[in-house]
């Protein structure tokens, strides 16, 4: 039987309501899609990006937790791997989400940067991971 660290599963219960919070937001977009909500083709895509993220990087974060718990990876960079990947899921949708708000926008405000903060998060945490495994 598979035995989870606390952190493991203190992570992995957070992400699966979070899941839920994916989920409300596709019956968001399906009101986007069918007109109920007035968006701009711009507003549209970057709705259907930060939707498509926040559930694949989900998803991925809770292989990531279950796969920490199989390294050698303790302290900071445990919690790098086992953080970065669901950190991403939250900082990349955010920031399709919150640069695209606003009547009529055409284009992204300054928050696209949270995007790219969801991606170095990734990157850390995969990054961090993948070491964590080929040295375990």
């Amino acid at each position: 039987m598979l035995e989870l660290s606390s952190e493991a599963s203190v992570l992995a219960g957070i992400l699966l309501l979070a899941a839920i919070t994916v989920e409300s937001g596709g019956f968001f977009l399906t009101q986007i899609a069918r007109g109920g909500v007035p968006a701009t083709p711009f507003q549209q895509s970057f709705a259907r990006a930060g939707h498509g993220h926040a559930g694949m990087f989900i998803t991925l974060g809770l292989i990531a937790i279950v796969l920490t718990d199989a390294t050698t990876l303790d302290g900071a960079a445990a919690w790098v791997a086992r953080g970065g990947i669901p950190a991403a899921a939250i900082l990349m949708p955010a920031g399709f989400f919150f640069s695209s708000m606003g009547k009529g926008r055409t284009e992204p405000n300054r928050l696209i940067a949270l995007v790219w903060l969801g991606a170095l998060s990734l990157t850390a945490g995969l990054a961090t991971l993948g070491i964590g495994l080929l040295t375990a």
